[in-house]
């Protein structure tokens, strides 16, 4: 899962990262790795927190509830961006807010969709908590709620 979301992330980083003259071209992958991390350590941080229920509603309502979710992202990658790579936070912010919500939206869809699903919600909150529990059955519960 963690393989596929850096892919997604890649996939959608034209512009925000991969053709960004603020952003180095030898710290890009590393970039990506960051952007990626900074998505898995939001949806981590929510579930740790108790907010499982404002993840489930964010994919099923088609990422349209609880932008908090997406700004929380796009803060913590823009903060890495400054931190780690020295880029100006206007420059970071831009760049961020041009890649999270795109790979937010794209991974509301292929959660979504009916397609055999490697980001089944419940199986992708599964690898988030170490896979120390299934949590489809939670999800299939509240996903009816």
């Amino acid at each position: 899962m963690f393989e596929k979301l850096f892919l997604l992330v890649k996939n959608n980083a034209g512009m925000a990262i991969m053709n960004n003259p603020v952003i180095p071209a030898a710290s890009r992958e590393a970039v990506l790795t960051e952007a990626s991390s900074s998505i898995i350590d939001v949806l981590k941080n929510s579930m740790e927190t108790g907010r499982v229920n404002d993840i489930i509603k964010f994919f099923q309502f088609s990422g349209s509830y609880n932008q908090n979710l997406v700004s929380s992202m796009i803060n913590k990658f823009a903060n890495r961006l400054n931190k780690f790579y020295s880029i100006d936070m206007t420059a970071a912010h831009d760049a961020a807010n041009s890649l999270i919500p795109a790979v937010m939206s794209q991974l509301v869809q292929e959660t979504n969709s009916d397609q055999p699903k490697e980001f089944a919600l419940g199986t992708m909150l599964s690898q988030l908590n170490g896979n120390r529990a299934d949590l489809n059955g939670l999800v299939n519960q509240m996903m009816v709620a």
